[in-house]
């Protein structure tokens, strides 16, 4: 908990990370706030008004389908938000539960455990991820899971490194002696303690999964079209990039400020973390 206290402490002394914040939740409030503040219906397709330039009614300008850019993008914020929060929270949770198993364990269940993460880690992520939605075919769910089941797998190392360094302390050992569960030591003393370092991985890795949804779908794989989304919006304005390149610079800027600002605010936490140890 003094960890804890620490990290927010922090937090608030650092001005990169402060306005990094801000940042990022102005963006997540437009996605959450789309069907209010979207100009136009993002889905509605009107040829007559294909490839328009910027004006009153269309702020950014239409698309080839004579759909609004700026109404695509806000509704694109809160797709590619939402997916990725789920793919880290899900793995979060798994690497969380799988990683304190094993590093508190020990012995032969976390050798097998680690063996098999070690198969998985084998393989390159975004390849693995790929395969995998190849053999259960395209759509965001089947991305999901994909991304679930390599993410978890480094997640649950990294927890399980954690972990094997805490129950050394001598605090887990007094727990121990005065007749503590194994659980109540894990929930009560190991997971408060491993929540700052979780929290600065966890802000750089949505910044990766937020490229690795829009790499996905910019190929077919992720979220299928209609549905607005950063890295589905680059593909079908891939084919008008020397006429009408706002079509791809648009989503392009939102994904590059996005993934920025993650990683400004996981490194300024991960630096000062650091330099506190």
């Amino acid at each position: 908990m003094i960890l804890s206290r620490n990290l927010l402490f922090t937090i608030g002394r650092n001005w990169v990370v402060v306005v990094c914040s801000a940042l990022l939740i102005g963006i997540a409030l437009a996605g959450l706030l789309a069907p209010l503040i979207a100009p136009n219906d993002p889905s509605l397709v009107d040829l007559t008004h294909k490839l328009k330039g910027p004006s009153e009614q269309f702020p950014l300008g239409t698309d080839q389908l004579g759909r609004c850019i700026l109404s695509r993008l806000l509704y694109g914020t809160r797709v590619s938000l939402s997916i990725a929060l789920l793919i880290v929270s899900s793995s979060l949770m798994i690497g969380l539960i799988v990683g304190c198993t094993s590093g508190y364990a020990g012995g032969k269940l976390d050798s097998i455990l680690m063996r098999a993460c070690d198969a998985i880690l084998a393989f390159p992520s975004l390849i693995l991820a790929i395969s995998l939605i190849a053999i259960w075919g395209p759509g965001w769910q089947q991305m999901v899971i994909a991304l679930v089941v390599v993410m978890s797998v480094y997640y649950t190392r990294f927890i399980r490194g954690l972990v094997t360094n805490l129950k050394q302390q001598t605090y887990i050992a007094a727990a121990k002696i005065s007749g503590t569960s194994s659980f109540r030591i894990v929930y009560r003393h190991i997971i408060p303690n491993l929540l700052p370092p979780l929290l600065i991985v966890v802000t750089l890795e949505i910044g990766w999964v937020v490229m690795d949804i829009s790499a996905l779908s910019f190929i077919g794989l992720g979220v299928q079209s209609p549905t607005p989304e950063w890295g589905a919006m680059i593909n079908e304005g891939k084919s008008f990039i020397r006429t009408h390149p706002r079509l791809m610079i648009a989503p392009g800027l939102l994904i590059f400020c996005m993934v920025a600002l993650l990683n400004l605010v996981g490194e300024a936490l991960g630096t000062k973390r650091g330099g506190r140890q």
